[in-house]
């Protein structure tokens, strides 16, 4: 692969910094933890890192509320520590992609204090702001995704902002031009520091509808959450209105522009509209706006194969030049050990094989922390939970501390799992502590070291990197492809259930295919029987 194109097929590690590891022994995770651990993902054969935000941050909602884009938060470190990191991960030819959040603020972030000071000053007109109606009330009927309205009233100013989030997540006015230049300075900023890309978080948020107009309601049968439960009602609404405007597109093709300027770096887009996969092929056709878009379609309850397939071709009928990135897991939602599992049982022959599912799908991959050890989802009592969002909907919804939960280095000692020497900011799962790295390197029949294998021979077949993707229709609960490169072909099939299962191939599959590498998978004649969870790989 050429420089330009090293995120074609690439595996991106997430990194949560708050709870990844601590290196000072405050309790919460920082840079020179994942400094002290780089050799840790360098061993998962992963492609580059992830790191969530680590700004300056009142923390409200653990880092993506950014009161200064320039600086690092004491908690994390400060710029030298950063400037290691980026060094220690080119040493092994590791990239650094870091988050980005563009849409909000901080409502502590200066330019938030001057613009909500009056209606004349220099930032007057830098946020979303609006008079009330003529009886004092919002807008417009816009919601907030972590619950109730989207608008806030400011008795400075004696109108109301837009929070598409928290309260404290003010929405920056991208109808503003400079507001546009000063966020892409603060990108730049990074790009000169080294980085080799960004994550954009809520990118179809950047920009809201200049006539403020209501969303219409939604029918209760097609209500869904993508990244909230049903019963939110931000689900009531479809959001035509106050994200995923017509504008955004000139705004991506502005950072597209800066990023060619850096060689190399890449933009993945966190999409979250109507039409997530119609907006994912729209944010990156063309070569001139996003390099990547992923969204929630594969972080949802939906675990068959039909729903997989159909999502996976949909995408694939739209996105026509863009290049899709796909997760299980990530912070905001449910690990997927634990939400695609049977009874809520964790199988380690399950994991294995997501693992190489997500891993064959055509694109680049993102897996969160934790993944590679099969973690399933930590059970955090209502006392211990640190999410707004979860502390909010309790008991229906307990937000996303459960899959923020710090990782198991150790099983032993009182170390917290060897993440830290202090009480953790969110407390060790103790079911996980028996799925420690500690343990499991030293299993040759582990999940971790299954992982680890598996990354290993994909690095060596270019078809799975960079090929096009073609389904089979088959029954559940198997799942069956080809993914072809030029002459190369190669067949991926997976058993998605605890029950075994046969296939019926087709006779050229048999008479043209030899077997590769397969667990718990036989092919006899024209029948091919996989075991519970086992995975097949056949190339021509």
């Amino acid at each position: 692969m050429t420089q330009k194109q090293w995120y074609k097929g690439a595996v991106i590690y997430q990194v949560y910094p708050r709870s990844f590891q601590d290196s000072n022994n405050d309790g919460i995770g920082d840079l020179k933890g994942i400094i002290n651990r780089i050799d840790y993902i360098k061993s998962l054969g992963v492609d580059a890192i992830w790191i969530s935000p680590f700004f300056k941050s009142p923390m409200k909602d653990f880092g993506y509320d950014i009161s200064d884009y320039r600086d690092i938060d004491p908690l994390f470190g400060d710029l030298n520590d950063f400037d290691e990191l980026i060094s220690q991960a080119h040493d092994r030819n590791i990239k650094i992609i870091i988050d980005q959040v563009l849409s909000h603020t901080s409502d502590q972030h200066q330019w938030f204090l001057d613009s909500r000071d009056n209606l004349t000053n220099d930032k007057a007109d830098w946020y979303v702001w609006a008079d009330a109606k003529e009886d004092g009330t919002a807008p417009n009927n816009w919601l907030s995704i972590f619950g109730g309205g989207a608008w806030q009233w400011e008795p400075r100013r004696g109108q109301y902002y837009l929070h598409n989030f928290l309260t404290e997540q003010p929405d920056l006015n991208f109808h503003n031009p400079d507001v546009r230049k000063a966020v892409l300075d603060n990108v730049e900023f990074w790009l000169k520091k080294g980085v080799d890309g960004f994550r954009l978080d809520a990118i179809n948020f950047c920009y809201h509808d200049a006539l403020l107009r209501d969303n219409p309601a939604k029918p209760k049968e097609k209500r869904q959450g993508r990244g909230f439960s049903e019963d939110n009602p931000y689900a009531f609404q479809y959001h035509y209105y106050n994200n995923t405007q017509p504008e955004n597109i000139a705004f991506m093709q502005d950072i597209r522009a800066l990023l060619n300027k850096y060689p190399g770096t890449v933009s993945l887009g966190e999409i979250s509209s109507e039409d997530s996969l119609a907006t994912m092929a729209e944010y990156t056709q063309g070569g001139d706006k996003l390099h990547m878009g992923y969204s929630f379609e594969l972080l949802t309850n939906d675990y068959s194969s039909e729903y997989i397939r159909t999502t996976v071709q949909t995408l694939e009928q739209r996105m026509l030049e863009g290049w899709p990135c796909w997760a299980f897991s990530n912070h905001d939602v449910e690990r997927v050990a634990s939400r695609w599992s049977e009874n809520g049982e964790i199988n380690p022959q399950q994991c294995k094989m997501l693992t190489a599912l997500l891993a064959s799908l055509r694109g680049s991959v993102c897996m969160y922390q934790g993944e590679e050890l099969g973690l399933g989802e930590a059970s955090v009592a209502l006392e211990d939970l640190q999410d707004p969002y979860g502390i909010t909907f309790w008991p229906n919804f307990k937000g996303r501390d459960g899959c923020r939960t710090p990782m198991p280095w150790e099983h032993t000692g009182s170390h917290h799992a060897g993440f830290s020497e202090a009480k953790p900011w969110l407390p060790v799962d103790d079911a996980h502590k028996q799925q420690s790295v500690a343990i499991q390197i030293n299993d040759s029949n582990s999940i971790l070291n299954a992982y680890r294998e598996f990354m290993t021979w994909r690095k060596n077949q270019a078809v799975l990197l960079e090929g096009d993707i073609e389904f089979i229709e088959t029954p559940e609960p198997a799942l069956a492809f080809y993914r072809t490169l030029g002459s190369q072909k190669m067949l991926c099939v997976f058993n998605l259930s605890s029950q075994q299962a046969s296939i019926n191939m087709p006779v050229s599959v048999v008479t043209q295919y030899t077997e590769l590498s397969h667990h718990n998978a036989k092919l006899s004649n024209n029948l091919l029987t996989l075991e519970p969870y086992a995975c097949y790989y056949a190339k021509c």
